[in-house]
């Protein structure tokens, strides 16, 4: 089981390319970072955030968790988003979820899957606020996909209730938020949601004043 060697051998093939196409790329990587995104993604391994954009290291800053979630105890994504917003000046923030996505799938059945459970209930919870639209469809393949848009719909609007996203807005005219769903059948995103910098919230409870 020596499969971790085959990584090493193309790290090595990899950084050797690089070199050749630009001398001095690794250089003016470590000097500093300047990323226009932050990438808030599924750790879904076939859902790679840099191949679906095709840029280079450098130019996007990324999260990745079960099913693309933005929960408001999680400290690990509220601390990447907090760097990423006030440290690093990102313009936009990408929720990217995707068709067929396993955590979404585990959420809409009622098995118990251990430490998780705690962490799908916020899909259920999704669920929950979308059920009748969801109930009227028979297609179990249409119903997960729906629920799959709506999940990261209800991420990018937890991202715009967040005081870090708000404090920003108040001072710049960024970041802008964006939902999308990648489709691993065809390798297209389709976006969902929108949301620019101050725009009106669903319910004035979750604003802030600075």
């Amino acid at each position: 089981m020596r499969e971790y060697v085959d990584l090493l051998a193309a790290n090595k093939k990899w950084a050797k390319s690089m070199v050749e196409k630009s001398p001095e790329f690794f250089t003016k990587n470590w000097a500093s970072q300047s990323p226009k995104f932050l990438w808030i993604g599924c750790a879904d391994s076939r859902v790679p955030a840099e191949q679906i954009t095709q840029l280079e290291p450098g130019h996007l800053f990324v999260h990745r968790n079960i099913a693309n979630m933005v929960v408001h105890t999680d400290l690990n994504m509220l601390s990447v988003l907090q760097y990423a917003v006030e440290v690093l000046k990102i313009r936009h923030i990408i929720v990217c979820g995707h068709y067929n996505c396993g955590g979404v799938k585990a959420a809409l059945t009622d098995n118990s899957l251990g430490l998780i459970d705690n962490w799908l209930r916020n899909i259920k919870d999704v669920y929950r606020f979308n059920k009748h639209e969801l109930d009227n469809l028979r297609d179990e393949e249409k119903k997960l996909n729906k629920l799959i848009e709506l999940n990261v719909i209800e991420q990018v609007n937890n991202l715009a209730k967040t005081p870090i996203v708000q404090k920003q807005w108040s001072i710049d005219n960024a970041p802008y938020l964006h939902g999308w769903v990648y489709n691993m059948k065809d390798g297209l995103v389709n976006p969902v949601l929108n949301i620019e910098p101050g725009q009106k919230l669903s319910d004035d409870i979750y604003k802030y004043k600075f």
